[in-house]
């Protein structure tokens, strides 16, 4: 199993397509949770930088909202969109609103959780503030769970995750990884 036996939906014209991942075969992705009112959001900015830099490559960032961490995301999808459009100048595909933890959570998710339980973390300051609000969410967390927003998978040309980057690592710190497998 890769990443391609998976479809997700995406927002097109006011209705929810459903899209093969398929359609990514033989790209570089980049698979990121975000949300719009995240301390965290900023990354919009660095992760926009990098897919303009390397789409002509073969990489592409897929972008799933979610609203599990502190309702985040509150908006709906065509909400979200506008806001990443206006804010951020974002050009890469967005997906439909999902969880990503719990019963209801994505079956693409869990795909991506069992593949790669633990992630890189980062250190420092902003490290310790997202361990505290992950403390503070109050929601158990089983094994392999996306602790927070901005948690990142890189898949390589062949549908496999190389790696997972806990939150607090930018964008701009996985962009050696992004060009080894280009």
């Amino acid at each position: 199993m890769n990443i391609y036996d998976f479809t997700v939906q995406q927002l097109n014209d006011d209705k929810y397509q459903e899209v093969s991942l398929a359609n990514y075969k033989g790209k570089v992705l980049l698979v990121v949770n975000t949300a719009t009112a995240c301390g965290l959001t900023p990354q919009y900015e660095a992760l926009e930088s990098l897919y303009r830099k390397y789409k002509d490559q073969g990489f592409e960032i897929l972008d799933f909202p979610c609203n599990q961490f502190r309702e985040q995301a509150k908006q709906d999808d065509a909400g979200i969109n506008q806001f990443c459009s206006l804010h951020y100048d974002t050009t890469f595909p967005r997906f439909r609103k999902i969880d990503v933890n719990g019963e209801n959570a994505a079956p693409l998710y869990t795909w991506l959780k069992q593949q790669r339980p633990d992630g890189r973390k980062a250190r420092g300051l902003m490290a310790m503030m997202l361990k505290l609000a992950t403390k503070a969410n109050g929601k158990s967390n089983e094994m392999g769970d996306i602790k927070w927003n901005f948690t990142k998978f890189l898949v390589d040309r062949n549908g496999h995750v190389v790696e997972r980057f806990e939150p607090a690592i930018t964008p701009e710190k996985i962009e050696s990884e992004i060009k080894k497998l280009i």
